[in-house]
């Protein structure tokens, strides 16, 4: 049936491998044909096929899986933060924080309400906007920013990069890399560039190779980095403004979300001259996920083109959040319980990272809620072995930007909040598991 695919230009070829498949002539799982071939059969060149092929993939309606093809899948089939929907079976792959250290707010909504904010009023509560600058202002090079707030972080993120870019414009993103910066950069049509990350960040070959192939914005982890741990090290954090002082026009997007609870010092990506920066501190981590509010310090520029970005949607993120988020964060009781929070994690994720060392697993806790587990085998084949024993754990495959044949050899697990018996019990099932 492949060969109803028709077309001339990348657009059209695009367009009618969806038709094909919203009839379904075209099912989840078919391998769409080689783009020479395709190429050949159309009497296009090669670079037409390769561009449709990669929209379908921006799109979300095909995978890349090298030597084995390009394949439709299933608009749910993209993997998400969160428990796993429908199974019996132990989740460890949720990245999510703990219940119980997420601070109750019911102390503080009492003070929160008062008059009512209608159309036409300053968008940002006066008193969270004094406070977040106060709060980002040490760790940004210039005194010349503006606040905004979004609903989390995500939301900055797609905003930022629809006031800076058009579609398949280039995006750097790192290698392994958080899952909502995959779909946010495949959904919004635009080209992931990967950037490797090692223990001390973003790699700085890596990011010059990103630069050279003309991304137009850079999205950074500096501390926590999802899924691996890294933060920046100080001496690569030089290098990388080094590299970007070359290019202060790119935008770079650095989403602090671990902030309040990483022990690790902040460094930065953005330069004294960097004309184009933003700044995320999300509070979903230690507020809590269901607290959908992110600050963003950007460029005066920057903040003029998000907020215009704002307008015809949701145009201000609710003034209840804003008082709640701020009266929470202003509460000392609070903040100490949030630096209690962040040393559980350490400590839970630390000890669990010891024992699998002590099985001879090559695990070392750097930072966050998870912990980046080396495998001698693939990871697909822990997985299964995993699930007879009662466990769902998630691959590193998910994370990948890169289109290689190899397997992942890693996991992501998420393990603060087992009790001593159980994290002993899938320490021991996990060494089971690679022999």
């Amino acid at each position: 049936m492949n060969d109803e695919i028709t077309g001339t230009t990348a657009a059209d070829i695009a367009m009618s491998v969806r038709a094909l498949r919203e009839r379904g002539v075209l099912r989840p799982g078919t391998v769409l044909p080689p783009v020479r071939e395709l190429a050949t059969r159309l009497g296009v060149n090669r670079n037409t096929t390769v561009a449709a092929y990669r929209q379908l993939a921006q799109a979300g309606l095909v995978v890349s899986r090298g030597r084995a093809g390009t394949m439709l899948v299933e608009h749910d089939s993209v993997a998400q933060e969160g428990y796993a929907a429908d199974t019996v079976l132990r989740d460890v792959g949720t990245g999510n924080p703990d219940p119980r250290l997420i601070p109750d707010p019911s102390p503080v909504l009492a003070s929160v309400t008062g008059r009512p904010v209608l159309y036409g009023e300053p968008v940002i509560d006066r008193a969270l906007d004094a406070w977040a600058r106060e709060w980002v202002a040490p760790d940004l090079p210039s005194a010349d920013f503006r606040i905004t707030i979004t609903s989390g972080a995500v939301d900055a993120v797609e905003r930022l990069l629809a006031q800076a870019l058009t579609r398949d414009d280039a995006v750097a993103l790192e290698d392994p890399c958080f899952l909502a910066s995959i779909h946010t950069v495949r959904l919004g049509g635009y080209r992931a560039v990967p950037v490797p990350v090692d223990a001390e960040g973003m790699t700085v070959a890596g990011l010059r190779a990103a630069l050279a192939a003309g991304v137009r914005a850079v999205i950074c982890t500096p501390r926590a980095q999802n899924p691996t741990g890294a933060s920046l090290s100080p001496e690569r954090a030089v290098a990388l403004r080094a590299v970007l002082a070359e290019h202060p026009y790119v935008l770079i997007i650095e989403d602090d979300h671990f902030s309040m609870l990483s022990a690790q010092p902040y460094e930065s990506l953005i330069g004294p001259e960097h004309k184009r920066f933003a700044l995320l501190r999300s509070v979903s981590k230690f507020l809590g996920p269901d607290m959908c509010l992110a600050i963003a310090a950007t460029d005066p520029e920057t903040a003029e083109r998000l907020a215009m970005r704002l307008s015809p949607g949701t145009t201000w993120v609710s003034h209840l959040l804003q008082r709640l988020a701020l009266g929470l964060l202003s509460d000392s009781e609070v903040r100490a319980s949030i630096r209690t929070a962040g040393e559980h994690y350490a400590e839970r994720n630390s000890a669990f990272a010891a024992r699998l060392r002590a099985h001879g697993i090559s695990t070392h806790y750097a930072d966050g809620m998870n912990l980046w587990v080396e495998l001698p085998i693939r990871a697909h084949t822990v997985s299964e072995r995993l699930m007879r024993r009662g466990w769902l754990v998630r691959t590193g495959d998910g994370f990948s930007l890169s289109e290689r044949d190899a397997p992942s050899h890693h996991l992501r697990l998420t393990v603060h909040d087992l009790s001593p018996e159980d994290a002993e019990q899938l320490i021991s099932d996990i060494a089971s598991a690679v022999r």
